[in-house]
C-alpha cells in the first residue's frame, strides 16, 4: 500500500539493511561496519533470535586426526545425497577461519589443557564441535550484541516487523532490483519506509509453522516468505529438520536438549528401559537427526507412548554440571536429575533445511537482495542437516555475503513511497488471527510432520487454501499488527512446504512419504518459482 502520504514518517537511508539480529545478521552488521552505514532490524529484542537457543556448537575442522575431506563427507552423508558439493566445501573449508573471528571477538570457547575442547555429535565422524559448554548460541550472541551497541556505524531497530520488501516491479521501474523494506514498528503502530541499495534476509527459520518447535515465537519464516513476494525462488522447502530430543514437560517450552548428549553416550530408551535405537540403525544414538526422530516416532506410535527417555546418568555428576551445565540446572528445576534419572524426550520441529535460493555470495534472484542462514538455502544441508553445521553456515555466508557488498559499485537511492493505510480501519476481531494461528500450527503438525502421505498432503493443501483467502481479505481491510503478519508469513510458508512435498515423490533424508518409501536413483532438489 505505497503512497506519498503528507503524515507518514520521512524514509530512513542506509547503505545496508540487514533483517534478523541472529549470529549471521549480527556478524554481517560488524564485518560491514567499517566503511557501511548498517540498520539491523529485528522484530523483538535483539537477543530473540534461535542463534542464542543453540546448545550445541560449531563444527569445524581444528584436530590433527580430522580432515576438510571427513567434514565434506560426513555432511553429504546426513544430507541424503541432495547437499550441494560446492556449498559444502566451500562451508567447511572456510569454517576454521569463521571460528578464529569469533576468538578475536572474545566469544570464550571451552578449552582443555590450553587448547579448544571439541566434542562430537551424532552423523560427525571426529571430534570437531567447538561450544561453549552447552550454550554456546548464547554465549557468541553476547558477544556479538555487545560489540553491534558499542559500534557507531549500526543502528538497533528493536520491536520492527517486516512488512514487505520494495523493489522495482512493485513501482513500475524496470528491472528486479531490491530497493528496501517496509516494517511496522510495534511500539508506534507506524510502518517505517527504509531504503538502501543492499538488503540482507537473515531472519532464521519457519519453526512455529508446527505445533511442538524448539524454536522461539520469532521463526516465523518472515525473509522466506516476504523474498517469494518479491520474486526470488525457493528451494528444498520440504525439509524440515525435527530433533530428536525436545525436552518434554509441561512446563518446559520448547527446551532442547542437545545433541551433544547422545555424543557423549546418552541412550534412548522407553518407557520400560529397553534401549531401541540398535534395532534401527547401527550407528544407534549417534545416527543422523532424521533417523533418530522417525525412530522415537515410530516407538511412540507403535508403543502409544507421549515421550521416550534419554538417560545420561551413568556420567559422573562432575561431567555433567561441566560439560551440560544448563541442562542439568533446567532439569532440575523441572524436578528431574539427569544423574540419577533418564530425561523425558519427544521429537519437535528444529531447522528449516530449504530456503530462499542463494549462491556462495548469499545472492538471490532479486538484485541488491541477499539471504543468509536458516532464511537462505545454499545447498549445504540438503535433504537434512548435519548437527552443528548451521551456526557455521552463518558465520561464512556472512563473510562471503558482505565482501560481495564491499565490492560492489555504489548505486544512487531512489525516492520510495511512505506506506499508505488510509483506506483501512482497526481490526475488530482479533481472535480470527490467534484461532487460525492455532489450526494452521496443529494440521501442520498432524499432516505435514515426521511422516507423510498424498492424502495428509492434500488436506493440509485444502485448509492452506482456505486460510490464505481469509488472511488476504483481513490483509487489505485491516492495520497491520505484528500477529497479522506473522500469520500471513507463517501460511506462505506452510504452502511452500506442502507444495514442495507434494512434488517430491521419494523418501529422502528428512521427507518420509508413505505412499513414495523407495529413493529415486538421482538426487534432485526441488525448486519453486514465483513467476507465472
Amino acid at each position: 500500500m505505497p503512497s506519498n502520504t503528507p503524515h507518514a514518517p520521512a524514509p530512513l537511508t542506509f547503505d545496508v539493511l540487514i533483517v534478523g539480529s541472529g549470529l549471521a545478521g549480527l556478524s554481517a552488521a560488524l564485518l560491514l561496519a567499517p566503511s557501511k552505514k548498517v540498520a539491523v532490524i529485528t522484530k523483538r529484542a535483539v537477543s530473540e533470535g534461535s542463534s542464542g537457543w543453540a546448545q550445541g556448537g560449531i563444527a569445524a575442522v581444528w584436530s590433527k586426526d580430522d580432515s576438510f575431506d571427513a567434514h565434506v563427507d560426513d555432511t553429504l552423508i546426513a544430507g541424503a545425497g541432495l547437499c550441494d558439493l560446492n556449498a559444502t566445501r566451500f562451508v567447511v573449508e572456510n569454517a576454521p577461519k569463521a571460528i578464529a573471528w569469533l576468538q578475536t571477538m572474545g566469544v570464550p570457547f571451552s578449552e582443555e589443557d590450553g587448547h579448544l575442547h571439541l566434542t562430537r555429535e551424532g552423523g560427525h565422524s571426529a571430534r570437531r564441535i567447538v561450544h561453549v559448554t552447552d550454550a554456546t548460541g548464547a554465549a557468541v550472541q553476547r558477544t556479538l550484541i555487545e560489540a553491534v551497541q558499542k559500534t557507531p556505524n549500526i543502528t538497533l531497530f528493536e520491536q520492527h516487523t517486516l512488512v514487505d520488501l520494495i523493489t522495482t516491479d512493485k513501482l513500475g521501474l524496470p528491472g528486479q532490483h531490491c530497493l528496501g523494506l517496509y516494517a511496522l514498528n510495534s511500539e508506534t503502530d507506524q510502518v517505517i519506509t527504509f531504503q538502501a541499495p543492499q538488503t540482507i534476509l537473515a531472519t532464521g527459520g519457519a519453526g512455529k509453522v508446527y505445533l511442538y518447535t524448539t524454536n522461539p515465537d520469532t521463526a516465523t519464516g518472515d525473509g522466506i516468505a516476504a523474498a517469494w513476494r518479491a520474486g526470488c525462488r525457493v528451494q528444498n522447502m520440504e525439509f524440515i529438520q525435527f530433533h530428536p530430543t525436545c525436552l518434554y514437560h509441561p512446563h518446559a517450552k520448547s527446551f532442547l536438549i542437545s545433541e551433544a548428549v547422545r555424543g557423549e553416550g546418552g541412550r534412548l530408551l522407553l518407557p520400560d528401559g529397553t534401549r531401541f535405537m540398535p534395532q534401527h540403525d547401527p550407528r544407534a544414538e549417534l545416527a543422523p537427526r532424521d533417523v533418530v526422530a522417525r525412530a522415537i516416532d515410530f516407538e511412540m506410535k507403535k508403543g502409544g507412548f507421549d515421550c521416550v527417555y534419554l538417560d545420561i546418568s551413568h556420567q559422573p555428576l562432575s561431567f555433567l554440571q561441566e560439560h551440560f551445565p544448563n541442562i542439568y540446572a533446567r532439569c532440575l528445576e523441572l524436578g528431574i536429575d539427569i544423574s540419577k534419572q533418564p530425561i523425558p524426550v519427544v521429537p519437535a520441529a528444529h531447522y528449516t533445511c530449504g530456503g530462499v535460493l542463494a549462491d556462495l555470495h548469499g545472492r538471490t534472484d532479486v538484485k541488491g537482495l541477499y539471504a543468509i542462514g536458516e532464511t537462505a538455502c545454499s545447498g549445504l544441508h540438503g535433504a537434512n542437516r548435519l548437527a552443528s553445521n548451521s551456526l557455521v553456515e552463518c558465520m561464512v555466508f556472512a563473510q562471503a555475503t558482505t565482501t560481495d557488498i564491499l565490492q560492489s559499485p555504489a548505486t544512487p537511492p531512489v525516492a520510495l513511497p511512505a506506506w499508505d493505510d488510509s483506506q483501512v480501519s482497526d481490526a475488530d476481531e482479533a481472535v480470527v488471527i490467534s484461532h487460525n494461528w492455532d489450526e494452521l500450527r496443529r494440521f501442520m503438525w498432524d499432516y505435514v510432520g515426521i511422516v507423510r502421505t498424498n492424502k495428509r498432503l492434500e488436506r493440509a493443501a485444502h485448509r492452506i487454501d482456505l486460510l490464505q483467502g481469509e488472511i488476504h481479505e483481513y490483509y487489505s481491510h485491516f492495520h497491520v499488527t505484528r500477529d497479522l503478519l506473522e500469520l500471513r508469513n507463517l501460511v506462505q510458508v506452510a504452502d511452500l512446504i506442502v507444495r514442495s512435498a507434494q512434488a517430491r515423490h521419494e523418501s529422502r533424508g528428512l521427507h518420509f512419504s508413505r505412499d513414495y518409501p523407495g529413493l529415486l536413483p538421482q538426487a534432485v532438489p526441488t525448486i519453486l518459482d514465483p513467476q507465472p
